[in-house]
């Protein structure tokens, strides 16, 4: 749940426009970056995607003080399709969507995450960075900074669940290839390379 104070501030930026960059402002915040991609294994409780590596960027926007860096995640997965934003941290214990790919975008702080199970590879994402998630790729918050706020969006093509039990597993390799490409990326929309990293893995 998005803790009280972000909650507050969202309403007051949607309300009045304060600190949200405007359309043309949110353009000149992107930056054109290399894609890294991670692939995991399915580790027989994270399932983790059969062919979609997850995706990240690294300071791929830029977080002016004028502007809530909140917001200008909100205003650009928005852009893109990327709906149902969220503001808060990441689980400290292992968890992933079956039926849904998610986005985080790091605005404040640093955190070491843990990607892919207990097999899978512990990153560092911090301030301006972007995680793009494919359905079943497992996550966990390890340590962060006390400042440490992560946007969350989501794709109109799924459905959300939060899976973390052993149990999970068996119906969600049945779920997760079935959840479709995106249509945009959360970062770049339609010309981003989102795509052809994914479709190199299919």
């Amino acid at each position: 749940m998005m803790p009280i104070l972000e909650r507050g501030k969202t309403l007051v930026e949607k309300i009045t426009g304060w600190q949200r960059p405007s359309s043309d402002e949110l353009g000149r915040l992107v930056r054109q970056r290399k894609a890294n991609a991670f692939r995991f294994e399915d580790d027989g409780i994270i399932p983790n995607h059969p062919h979609w590596p997850l995706v990240v960027y690294r300071g791929v926007v830029k977080l002016p003080a004028e502007f809530d860096p909140a917001a200008i995640f909100e205003e650009l997965f928005e852009r893109n399709n990327w709906k149902g934003s969220w503001r808060n941290g990441i689980y400290d214990y292992a968890h992933y969507h079956s039926r849904i790919h998610e986005v985080l975008g790091v605005a404040r702080g640093s955190a070491k995450v843990q990607f892919g199970g207990k097999r899978g590879r512990t990153l560092t994402i911090k301030a301006a960075d972007v995680a793009i998630l494919p359905a079943g790729t497992g996550h966990q918050c390890l340590a962060a900074s006390e400042d440490f706020l992560v946007v969350g969006a989501y794709p109109p093509n799924g459905t959300y669940d939060e899976c973390s039990r052993s149990e999970d597993h068996a119906h969600a390799v049945k779920t997760i290839f079935k959840v479709a490409k995106p249509r945009q990326d959360p970062v770049y929309g339609g010309s981003g390379p989102l795509f052809d990293i994914w479709k190199a893995f299919r």
